[in-house]
């Protein structure tokens, strides 16, 4: 049987995670969104942690419940470990339900983002286009939410996410076709989600959108961390000061109930 942890009791699986370096998991653990289930209240020896489509797994790989963790998923889910062990499991028991890509880590100092630099890469829009602060008309928008479900949906609401969350949209016609938001906040931060529209790709609205999101970050004294999906993500991350860590094994789980 596994077993949800609260809030308050979620600070207990820190040491659990240490290591995995991801500002993800530290939403959920610091209480802020997202899930931790467990297999004892009191003395958890493994865990599961998810915000949205990411899942994290730690502890004993090896034990009925860790199986049973790895079934208490949504119908798709990015599922991360850090250990082989893991890897073997989630592996064997989705066995032909998975694709396994990498992922790019950076480096999480606020030292490489030079604000100087990144005050430059505001460059003007092209004709047509504008750059504004998400508020709650703009969160309400249809198109902000076809262009990627995640900008704000780890939030309990669009109030929520004005009250708690950050981003920035650029708009042509009414319609946003760019954006870069918080998707997960945590203590110190948050986790950048950003994208544009096909349609409007090859302007350098990416880099504006990213570019007024960090500033704003940097001014509260926040760290805008950035996690690369492909290499257009490093490449976009790296045109901005952050500096490439490492890549790492993703699984991307198709689960059937």
């Amino acid at each position: 049987m596994i077993y949800e942890l609260s809030n308050d009791l979620r600070k207990k699986l820190i040491p659990m995670f240490d290591g995995m370096d991801s500002t993800i998991i530290l939403s959920c653990l610091q209480g802020h969104m997202g899930t931790a289930w467990v297999d004892d209240l009191e003395n958890p020896t493994v865990a599961q942690v998810t915000v949205g489509i990411f899942v994290f797994f730690a502890g004993n790989p090896y034990t009925k419940i860790a199986e049973e963790l790895l079934y208490n998923l949504s119908e798709y889910s990015l599922a991360i470990v850090n250990t082989e062990e893991w890897k073997n499991r989630i592996e064997t028991i989705h066995k032909g339900s998975i694709e396994k890509f990498q992922r790019y880590k950076f480096n999480k100092n606020p030292e490489h983002l030079d604000k100087t630099h990144i005050q430059k890469l505001l460059t003007p829009l092209p004709e047509g286009y504008e750059l504004k602060k998400i508020d709650a008309t703009i969160a309400k928008e249809p198109s902000l939410h076809e262009l990627s479900e995640d900008f704000i949906a780890q939030f309990n609401s669009i109030d929520d996410f004005i009250d708690r969350g950050v981003g920035f949209a650029i708009l042509k016609e009414g319609q946003v076709v760019c954006g870069a938001t918080s998707f997960s906040i945590y203590n110190d931060g948050i986790e950048i989600e950003i994208a544009t529209h096909p349609q409007h790709r090859r302007k350098g609205l990416a880099i504006i959108t990213a570019s007024a999101l960090i500033l704003d970050c940097l001014e509260r004294g926040i760290y805008p961390s950035w996690d690369g999906a492909n290499n257009e993500s490093v490449k976009l991350a790296e045109k901005l000061g952050s500096i490439f860590k490492e890549s790492y094994d993703t699984y991307f789980i198709d689960y059937i109930k």
